[in-house]
């Protein structure tokens, strides 16, 4: 494989872990991606939204499937210049609403994927991959989307092993 970019979308503040709500400095998605950097020496970018969710778990998922239900694209704080001196794009986000977050929509709409292939990865706590890979797939068409990897979000910080025999 080529040159690699871990693409991903992450919150911290408070966060439904292990069965409860907790408040986390660093999300779990991110904390997944820079263990993913760590064992391919990829390029990481952060997908971010320019309005944030609120930091409150309650208000975030309301807002979340508020966003789904109008199929929003929140505007990004910023975007990687380009996307074409990379071969392989891992794609990390929280299961959001049975997908991924409508930021995480965003950032694959703005290029084209055509040609590079698309390594999902998510967090969850009991939701696994939801219906992301077939939503990743109907936005970019041309790009070969593999199967993706379901982390609980409460493992994350321990899946080194897990991620060094998905890639």
């Amino acid at each position: 494989m080529g040159k690699a970019l871990i693409a991903f979308y992450s919150r911290a503040d408070e966060n439904y872990l292990n069965g409860r709500i907790q408040k986390l400095k660093t999300g779990n998605t991110e904390v997944a991606a820079g263990i993913l950097q760590k064992l391919t020496g990829a390029d990481l970018f952060r997908i971010e939204q320019e309005q944030p969710y609120p930091e409150d778990y309650n208000e975030c998922i309301e807002q979340a499937r508020r966003d789904q239900e109008k199929n929003a694209r929140p505007e990004l704080s910023e975007w990687p210049e380009s996307i074409s001196g990379y071969d392989v794009i891992y794609l990390g986000y929280p299961n959001y609403w049975s997908t991924m977050p409508m930021a995480v929509f965003t950032f694959l709409e703005h290029f084209d994927f055509g040609g590079k292939t698309i390594k999902p990865f998510c967090t969850h706590e009991g939701s696994g991959m939801g219906r992301s890979l077939r939503d990743i797939k109907k936005l970019c068409p041309t790009a070969e989307v593999e199967d993706g990897l379901a982390i609980r979000g409460g493992d994350a910080k321990n899946a080194e092993d897990v991620f060094r025999k998905w890639i």
